[in-house]
């Protein structure tokens, strides 16, 4: 194999391969044809045979290995190829065949008349008409070649120089050469160079330096195992290391991105999955700029599996950063009232209440602190339902110390109280009674005047009256409310200036 740029076409390499031909004896294997055949086929724009002198039935017979190869490869031939609207299509993976004819020694005549070598080589490959079994294996060598090759050309070259000189034909300079030779030879680069294809796979996919590569492992893997690789086989294989690739790819970036965007953990799990979402895009967009024909988004889809997967691991990780964060953090906080709790400081009367308080302030001291995550309240509350039973033992510590003093401020308080309440309860009733009466006697008074003097008044004096009747009644209304109010303002004075000496005996 010779990689050399190509002397015509810019950004293109030409690849040339030289096989070790067919039908050699001494290999002692005949499959051995066949497999080299097929890897020339398989990775050649431009097939060029090179036989002797002229085309005839053996040189036709040994390019016949054609047919054994249809029977391994995902057949060229089949209707889906043989169908497809566009005919170029088809004809851009098959390689073209170019058959030379070294040291040419026929005349270039068919019925009398002057033929091209082209012409010579469709001449020698047309079937005849015909059904008896003689014909089809005459037939069947040259259809298969014109299935396989569908764009053929044929180049004839006469003896490079006089047969004496041939022992020493590598070391003779052109001039010593036969000019129809050269002219020959100069045709042959000519056609080559200006109108051999670039290498295609179907769809359209130019193979470059990478793809040739897998190509020709795939090939080789394909022959060494037994089973000859066909076109659709070759594609999808190089699919599979090209998606791989590109899955891999993504991933990179994801992992990436998300390294240098998250700090564990987050604040809310909107904010990692934000951060997600916009790496997810990314690498996404990454793999659908390297992929490689994957039609029915088998790799995508598994992109996106590991991505969401890559999502579920990243949330648990988030789970686990924020609840050792904060049970570092409570371990901080709470860690001194702990201590003193150990010590006793709390054993004491009140203890409880300051146990609490002090509670609270250090939750506060927790609330306060940043990025704790999203398991911030959880961790707080099972730490503080695990100190449940510290605090019940504090209560009823508390409890025993001061349970007497408490009964008996409790029942000093709770008579206190009622004898207020009933003294209250008491003046409010006589005042709410003087009030009514004297409510009733401006009534009967005010009634009394009305009739005196309803006589005198005409229709509208009986109007205006009656409108400041109802101021008068408002005004009685807003009076008597403020008294109420007043005296409820007495009764409260009354109620905080009430608390006897502790020698007082009150009897009930």
């Amino acid at each position: 194999m010779w990689c050399v740029p190509h002397p015509e076409k810019p950004n293109h390499t030409l690849v040339l391969l030289d096989t070790e031909g067919l039908g050699d004896v001494e290999k002692g294997d005949d499959n051995n044809d066949t497999q080299i055949f097929a890897l020339a086929i398989l990775l050649s724009s431009t097939f060029v045979y090179n036989t002797m002198n002229k085309i005839d039935q053996r040189a036709i017979d040994l390019l016949h290995y054609v047919t054994e190869l249809s029977n391994m490869l995902w057949e060229v031939s089949s209707p889906e190829l043989y169908e497809v609207e566009d005919e170029a299509d088809f004809v851009s993976f098959c390689p073209d065949l170019v058959w030379t004819l070294r040291d040419f020694y026929l005349s270039l005549e068919a019925d009398g008349q002057l033929i091209t070598a082209d012409d010579y080589l469709e001449n020698s490959l047309r079937p005849k008409k015909g059904t008896d079994q003689s014909l089809e294996n005459f037939n069947l060598p040259r259809l298969s070649i014109q299935k396989f090759f569908p764009l053929k050309k044929c180049f004839i070259f006469d003896s490079p120089t006089h047969l004496k000189k041939l022992a020493w034909l590598e070391t003779l300079h052109n001039d010593e050469l036969d000019p129809d030779f050269l002219q020959q030879v100069a045709d042959f680069c000519y056609y080559i160079f200006h109108y051999s294809k670039t290498k295609t796979l179907p769809g359209g996919i130019k193979v470059n330096g990478p793809h040739l590569e897998s190509l020709v492992l795939t090939y080789v893997n394909a022959i060494s195992s037994g089973h000859l690789p066909c076109m659709e086989n070759s594609v999808v294989a190089l699919a599979e290391i090209k998606n791989s690739a590109a899955v891999q790819k993504a991933l990179d970036h994801y992992d990436q991105q998300m390294g240098q965007k998250v700090q564990l953990p987050t604040d809310t799990l909107q904010e990692l999955l934000d951060l997600h979402r916009a790496s997810e895009k990314e690498a996404i967009e990454i793999f659908m700029k390297n992929s490689f024909k994957d039609v029915d988004q088998r790799f995508q889809k598994e992109l996106e599996t590991l991505l969401e997967a890559k999502q579920d691991d990243l949330c648990q990780q988030n789970v686990e950063a924020s609840s050792d964060r904060c049970s570092a953090l409570l371990q901080d906080i709470f860690g001194p009232l702990e201590e003193n709790v150990k010590q006793g400081i709390y054993s004491k009367p009140g203890g409880h209440h300051l146990f609490i308080q002090k509670t609270e302030e250090l939750k506060a001291k927790y609330y306060r602190e940043p990025r704790k995550g999203i398991q911030a309240e959880e961790t707080l509350q099972k730490y503080l339902q695990a100190k449940e039973s510290v605090s019940d033992a504090i209560l009823q510590t508390d409890l025993a110390l001061t349970a007497k003093e408490k009964e008996a401020e409790d029942a000093r308080k709770k008579a206190e109280a009622a004898k207020a309440r009933a003294q209250m309860l008491e003046k409010i009733q006589r005042q709410n009674q003087q009030m009514m009466a004297e409510r009733e006697r401006l009534h009967r008074e005010q009634v009394r005047q009305m009739e005196e003097n309803r006589a005198h008044y005409v229709a509208q004096l009986w109007r205006d009256r009656e409108r400041r009747l109802q101021e008068e009644a408002a005004r009685q209304k807003e009076m008597i409310q403020a008294e109420r109010r007043r005296l409820q303002n007495e009764i409260s004075e009354l109620k905080r200036n009430a608390a006897p000496p502790d020698d007082t005996c009150i009897l009930l």
